[in-house]
């Protein structure tokens, strides 16, 4: 990171914010669940400091590691679900490529052309490229924005086809659940941007993988987090 002095000011070491950040979007816990965790440690930081911590270096984290890891896959699989910040009705649409991997998501409160295109170009702009394929379930609005600004790209809407992007939502569900629903806007927004990306550099299909090579990744997940956290730059 540019500015390896992000942490100036903060009476707390880096690798302990660096490592409640993590707690708090690797796992399904409260703020107060990760204060009781740290107190055992002997750490003791109140549960608002905490939730100071992650507004501020959730996105900083996230943003370096999106930044680092390149172009996703070249089929994607879009969806969207209703999510509910204080009683309003909003959509939360995802995208997610074959592997699974989640590619960006965007809160709105409509499901018409207007916010699918939105949320194409920020797909469009954040991978810096057009996919091969997209899959999407039989929503209009889909095949509006795609017609309009990738019209080559071949589009399906095959039933289970989707399954894929679903099952996705469920750590969200889990989640929101946790936080008893959200409440803004942007805090439903900057929350799940950080949490699926945790969630790619955290979880690489580990039932598709022998016990050795899954250590191996997870410790390349654990020094690719060191490094945007600025941990090993502050010893």
């Amino acid at each position: 990171m540019k500015n390896p002095n992000i942490y100036a000011g903060y009476r707390y070491p880096a690798q302990i914010i660096s490592h409640t950040v993590w707690l708090y979007h690797r796992f399904t816990l409260s703020f107060r669940d990760i204060e009781e965790l740290l107190s055992v440690r002997g750490v003791v930081v109140s549960y608002e400091t905490i939730r100071q911590w992650c507004k501020k270096y959730g996105s900083i984290y996230c943003n370096q590691i999106k930044k680092s890891r390149g172009q996703l896959g070249d089929t994607w699989y879009l969806d969207e679900v209703f999510i509910k910040i204080n009683g309003v009705l909003h959509y939360l649409w995802r995208a997610v490529d074959q592997d699974g991997d989640e590619i960006d998501i965007l809160v709105q409160k409509r499901k018409n052309k207007k916010a699918a295109m939105r949320f194409f170009k920020q797909l469009l702009k954040g991978e810096k490229g057009t996919p091969l394929k997209v899959v999407t379930d039989k929503l209009k609005s889909y095949s509006a924005a795609k017609k309009e600004l990738i019209p080559s790209v071949e589009h399906s809407t095959v039933q289970y086809e989707n399954n894929r992007c679903e099952l996705s939502h469920q750590p969200t569900r889990q989640q929101e659940k946790q936080m008893r629903k959200f409440k803004s806007h942007g805090q439903a927004q900057r929350f799940l941007s950080c949490h699926g990306v945790v969630n790619n550099l955290f979880r690489p299909g580990r039932h598709l993988l022998k016990a050795k090579h899954y250590r191996t990744f997870r410790d390349r997940s654990f020094a690719e987090w060191d490094r945007v956290s600025c941990v090993q730059n502050l010893d």
